[in-house]
């Protein structure tokens, strides 16, 4: 009789034990943050990793790849460095053209185009962390696929993201089918049971 009390009790601070882990892990969740989404529905901006195809028309030595350093520039030939990070593609396109109009082509045509995105990167519960090249229209889960997939301890409803929006770096937990931006840290956490 007395051994069944002690076991009872046991099991009794047990499922509190328990219980008051599950609620400190939730504690420390916060609401996603709206700027995390709005990244989304804003033209890209470039940033450091991304590389781009710059057309000078009618200037075939200067047409070229360029990759942005992690400065945030890339550097042209006649005009030096460029700053790169934070503009679109048509603000770049605009300074290029400033900067050659500046004493060396009377009316720069300049385009620029995305080659490659900055990488995104994936850690935790995977089979493959590391980082991985972005491709346009990927989600957490097509992410979690090209990184091989869960891990046996793998959380598989979803996802916390970090990415940078605005110059600030935001953390938030998302659904699997959610979009994902270059630069994009996805951490895959150990589910609890």
């Amino acid at each position: 009789m007395f051994s069944r009390d002690i076991s009872r009790n046991f099991l009794r601070v047990l499922v509190l034990l328990l219980f008051s882990a599950a609620m400190t892990a939730c504690a420390s969740y916060k609401p996603l943050d709206p700027a995390f989404h709005k990244a989304l529905g804003k033209p890209y901006t470039l940033d450091s990793g991304d590389v781009l195809r710059v057309t000078v028309f009618g200037q075939n030595e200067l047409t070229n790849t360029y990759a942005i350093d992690k400065g945030g520039y890339i550097s042209l030939p006649l005009i030096g460095s460029v700053a790169s990070r934070g503009k679109t593609t048509k603000q770049l396109e605009a300074g290029i053209a400033a900067g050659l109009r500046n004493g060396f082509l009377r009316d720069p045509d300049v385009a620029v185009e995305i080659d490659t995105y900055r990488p995104f990167f994936i850690l935790g519960e995977v089979g493959n962390a590391g980082q991985y090249t972005y491709v346009p229209g990927m989600t957490v889960q097509t992410a979690i696929a090209i990184a091989s997939g869960f891990s046996a301890r793998a959380e598989q409803e979803d996802a916390d993201i970090t990415r940078t929006v605005n110059g600030e770096v935001i953390t938030g937990r998302v659904p699997l089918s959610d979009p994902i931006l270059p630069g994009d840290t996805i951490f895959i956490r150990e589910r609890l049971f």
